[in-house]
């Protein structure tokens, strides 16, 4: 479809925004809005308050240095009430034909000086009349996100001549014609300004009516006030996420009528033994994620759950009793863990708790597989006993190693995936095709955004471990500065030598250019600090054996310190482990220093994390502030997801989650649950 004023030029400048059709450009979200009802007296501005002025340029020129060849453009715009003075750094050669004295334009910026009233690098426009002029002044007008080459003018009457052409034939959503509710959007809470953001709402009132898509789509562009705006960005959010809820749901719906559960509920054969041995009762928050797993593995439709729960909360122990329970059903259980040191761990604790059962653990790693004979030789391996059949029943506990084609677990009743966000959707799918609809446990240290369990994690069901075992000791932590090192390290081996052990993490392995520390280097330097206490180091460049020999050294207090990298930030657990050091602290995410954080405050001392950080950038500060204010997991995961964003937090592992234009997973709970409600009636 040929829009009229769009040539082959425009054409390629609206692609480089991704706007190749009428509905891409109908789409095409304004980045904020100015209220050009109103102008700013120049006379009248403030240092760092944003502001639009508008006026005539009485001088305009190019500004050069004596050294080098930089260069400035400054004009000067005159309101009648007093003069801004606007520039840009770096001087183009289309500047002085494009602001030419006399010439009438907006600004929009910051001031940065009152003396001269100065702006650097507004965005600017200039006003020409015309038929199109009520498009541009007197009204709430959008300021969209732009391309070199594209005026923002050009785009805006663009719009406004789309509209007129098409707006009566944007369809209705199919969800529109079903009775919905309530009928009404929750209204943003956040206060209204004349420069708002686009998602930007009065706070009353608390609801308002569900405008039809074409609507929105007008107030989206063209709004009588800004809370118009709002709820267009709103309800066409809420078309994003009903979308996507419809996806899930039917993906749900599709697996649980093709596929049948294998019936691995268990006896308690092995797990009464097993609770027995353990030495520690079970919290009241485990023993309810297990009655909800068991009542799964003995259902209609494999199980696909999700648990949750915070560093230290016993997670490992529901993954025991839940592999326990298939393989009391006689089917074989595979345990997939992130990393080698993890996996090694596992393998460890559960062979410790499973031999006296007669229950057989394997490791599957890289460098490591201790299930090779019966990998050669299955069909002669005499069966362990089991009260529901007399297949052999086998938990083997592995890294990526578990997704080789050339590994196979034959009779696979149970996947359990731990940590599973350092794995894709993509790993987490290949693993259950080694089997024929397996259930699946997929664990988390990391608490979730609810925004994101309701999306990303939207077709699994949901058990959180909201409860720490009794006995722990409480963690501190403290966020100081590079000068107060000293300090820190005669801390440190205050603790050390009173019997107890430490962690020091660093960003980076070797040097590299961002001028983080590195373990490497700081490796011999440590050492000579902490005299006479042992100095272990550990970092993913190591080998495996020599990574298995240094956790092993510090697990016997062999060493008092480990040196380490966020190698150590997933399941290490070594209970006299009271301090932990993390230089470069900003370098890491929120939900990362939590992790590192849980490595310590595992046994019964009080424990103590020192986040070390010179940042000067505010978010920076703020994200260390949040951890030094709480241990709640899923208080710093949401903060993580306002500070971060979900691209960043999931990083590029995870695959499924469309990128939203008007969804906001940091803010938008209320729209997902409407959305998610909607989806169930159709």
């Amino acid at each position: 479809m040929r829009l009229w004023g769009v040539g082959e030029e425009r054409a390629k400048q609206l692609a480089r925004l991704a706007i190749t059709t009428v509905e891409d450009l109908l789409l095409h979200r304004p980045r904020r809005y100015e209220d050009r009802r109103n102008f700013q007296a120049i006379a009248k501005l403030q240092i760092g308050e944003p502001a639009t002025v508008r006026g005539k340029i009485i001088a305009a020129g190019v500004k050069r240095w004596r050294k080098g060849d930089r260069a400035m453009f400054e004009c000067v715009i005159d309101d009648g009430t007093a003069h801004l003075y606007c520039r840009w750094w770096q001087a183009q050669p289309w500047m002085e034909e494009y602001f030419t004295v006399g010439r009438e334009f907006l600004a929009f910026g910051k001031p940065e000086s009152l003396r001269p009233r100065t702006m650097d690098h507004p965005e600017t426009e200039w006003i020409e009349p015309g038929e199109e002029s009520f498009i541009h002044f007197n009204r709430i007008v959008p300021i969209y996100p732009l391309t070199e080459g594209l005026p923002q003018r050009w785009l805006r009457g663009l719009m406004w001549r789309t509209l007129a052409r098409y707006e009566a034939g944007i369809p209705e959503a199919p969800w529109e014609k079903l009775p919905v509710a309530s009928g009404k959007l929750p209204v943003e809470k956040s206060s209204a300004g004349p420069l708002a953001k686009p998602s930007t709402v009065s706070q009353q009132p608390a609801t308002a009516l569900l405008p039809t898509r074409a609507q929105a789509i007008h107030r989206l562009h063209f709004p009588e006030a800004l809370t118009d705006a709002g709820l267009a960005r709103q309800r066409l959010a809420l078309d994003e996420f009903i979308a996507l809820q419809i996806q899930i749901q039917q993906r749900r719906k599709n697996f649980e009528t093709r596929a049948q559960a294998l019936p691995c509920a268990g006896d308690n054969r092995w797990m009464k033994p097993f609770l027995v041995a353990l030495g520690f009762k079970l919290t009241a928050a485990q023993t309810r994620v297990l009655r909800e797993i068991r009542a799964d593995l003995g259902g209609a439709h494999p199980m696909r759950r999700l648990l949750q729960g915070d560093v230290g909360s016993g997670k490992t122990a529901v993954a025991a009793c839940t592999a326990l329970m298939a393989l009391e059903s006689g089917f074989n259980v595979a345990l997939m863990a992130p990393t080698e040191i993890l996996a090694e761990q596992h393998f460890q604790n559960f062979t410790r708790w499973f031999d006296p059962l007669g229950v057989q653990v394997e490791l599957q790693t890289g460098s490591r597989k201790t299930g090779e004979r019966r990998a050669s030789n299955v069909e002669s391996q005499k069966p362990r006993p089991s009260t529901l059949g007399s297949r052999p029943s086998t938990l083997i506990i592995g890294t990526h190693a578990l997704l080789t084609a050339g590994f196979d677990l034959p009779h696979l009743g149970l996947v359990i995936i731990d940590e599973q966000h350092k794995f894709g959707v993509a790993q987490r799918e290949q693993l259950v095709r080694k089997g024929r609809y397996p259930h699946l446990l997929v664990m988390t240290a990391t608490p979730i955004p609810r925004t994101l369990g309701l999306t990303l994690y939207g077709d699994l069901d949901l058990s959180v471990i909201d409860e720490l075992p009794p006995g722990r000791g409480r963690v501190k932590t403290f966020v100081r500065t590079t000068e107060t090192l000293p300090k820190v390290w005669e801390f440190l081996r205050e603790k050390l030598t009173a019997g107890r052990q430490a962690y020091v993490v660093y960003p980076r392995v070797e040097d590299a250019a961002d001028g983080m520390k590195a373990v490497t280097r700081e490796f011999e330097s440590l050492k000579a600090k902490l005299v006479p206490f042992g100095v272990g180091l550990l970092h993913g460049r190591l080998k495996s054996a020599a990574k298995e020999a240094a956790m092993a050294d510090f697990r016997a207090q062999g060493v008092s310190v480990l040196l380490a990298t966020s190698l150590i930030e997933v399941g290490v657990d070594v209970p006299n482990a009271t301090v932990m050091v993390i230089e470069n602290a900003e370098a890491f995410g929120l939900a990362q220093l939590h992790q590192l954080r849980g490595r310590i405050g595992r046994g019964a001392h009080e424990s103590f994390c020192i986040l070390i950080s010179d940042a000067k950038k505010p978010d920076s500060r703020q994200r260390l502030r949040v951890l030094e204010e709480t241990t709640d997991g899923f208080r710093i995961a949401e903060a993580d997801l306002k500070l971060r964003g979900p691209g960043e937090l999931l990083g590029q592992q995870q695959s499924g989650l469309p990128r939203f234009r008007f969804g906001d997973l940091t803010e938008d709970l209320p729209l997902i649950r409407q959305a998610r409600d909607i989806v169930a009636k159709m």
